[in-house]
């Protein structure tokens, strides 16, 4: 079935191209993959505990310690990798749409940079986990609602603008504030920046929120594809754009401050994953790409977790930097594969 984004002129749907089973396999294969990937992460750590040891551990044998750190500390870090990972994803998924960009992903709006600032003064005040996470929440917020206000009546484009620019801004403070910050302090400050999955401290939230979001693309996969098929399809059709391109916004915006509450300033992963299920998928369809790109954004993030904590265990590295790493050579092969 070849790549196309076709989509029947009287109500937004794909074309019956679409009707195909071969992307179901696909999905059946990647969920596959997402199970291996989750045993893996559960099983490999940085505490030197064997294969055959935690799987005893698993299946209600051998001693208690071995258990508590695979159901007390790798369980929650991997449920969070998941969750994050589909946040990223989904989020990348709806912006690519809402501005028919292929390179819109999560940080574009500046969320991440709010977010950040808030994170790094409540963490030069002293304050505890719970509180800097708040002050993230309160920073992604407080971004969101001045692009919001900024662009104002400006249709997407200014929207798009005013994001970066934000984000730009935001990354200036942030440097200010590394470089103003007590040098006890900077480590802390350079791993939540650099994605750390051991901020994660309720994991449930993320990857419940994950779930949620991707039923709720699934069930308005219908204007999704209108609005990634143009203004003038939408409007031809009767869509109200300026309400859903409000709703998509801030649906992004909270997916995305979820996600750098819980990991810090994870990249690529909203960026690369739309893209490579788009190409595996060959569809544009959003009752598969969401979902898709849910499930391989949590893997591509569990996955690279698991290189983090073992490539120089037991020191762990940021998971975003290995994101990074990575993502940046797969994101150049996967637009040589779509020019090809």
């Amino acid at each position: 079935m070849a790549f196309c984004s076709q989509f029947d002129d009287a109500n937004g749907m794909p074309s019956p191209t679409f009707a195909s089973r071969s992307p179901l396999l696909r999905l059946a294969a990647l969920l596959a993959i997402a199970s291996l990937v989750f045993v893996a992460a559960l099983l490999i750590g940085s505490s030197g505990i064997p294969v055959s040891k935690a799987l005893t551990a698993l299946a209600g044998a051998g001693d208690e310690a071995t258990r508590n750190v695979l159901i007390a500390v790798r369980l929650p870090r991997v449920l969070a990798a998941f969750g994050v990972g589909g946040l990223l994803s989904l989020a990348g998924v709806l912006l690519q749409a809402l501005f028919r960009n292929p390179l819109a992903d999560p940080y574009v709006l500046g969320v991440s940079g709010g977010a950040a600032v808030g994170a790094l003064l409540a963490m030069i005040a002293g304050l505890a986990a719970v509180l800097v996470q708040s002050a993230a929440i309160a920073g992604a917020l407080c971004a969101v609602a001045a692009v919001y206000l900024l662009a104002r009546g400006g249709g997407t484009p200014r929207l798009l603008l005013t994001g970066i620019v934000l984000a730009s801004a935001c990354g200036a403070l942030v440097s200010v504030l590394l470089a103003t910050a007590d040098t006890s302090r900077v480590r802390g400050m350079v791993f939540w920046l650099a994605g750390d999955l051991e901020w994660a401290v309720n994991p449930w939230l993320s990857a419940s929120t994950a779930v949620l979001a991707v039923v709720l693309a699934v069930l308005v996969a219908r204007p999704l594809n209108v609005l990634a098929a143009g203004e003038l399809r939408a409007r031809a059709v009767g869509l109200a754009i300026e309400g859903w391109r409000t709703l998509l916004f801030v649906v992004c915006a909270a997916l995305t401050a979820i996600a750098v509450v819980s990991a810090g300033t994870v990249g690529f992963v909203g960026l690369i994953t739309p893209h490579a299920v788009r190409l595996a998928f060959r569809t544009s369809d959003h009752r598969i790409v969401a979902p898709a790109a849910a499930l391989a954004g949590g893997t591509l993030l569990a996955a690279a977790d698991v290189v983090a904590r073992t490539i120089v265990a037991p020191r762990q590295l940021p998971v975003g930097a290995i994101m990074a790493l990575v993502g940046a050579p797969l994101f150049v092969m996967l637009l040589r594969g779509r020019a090809r």
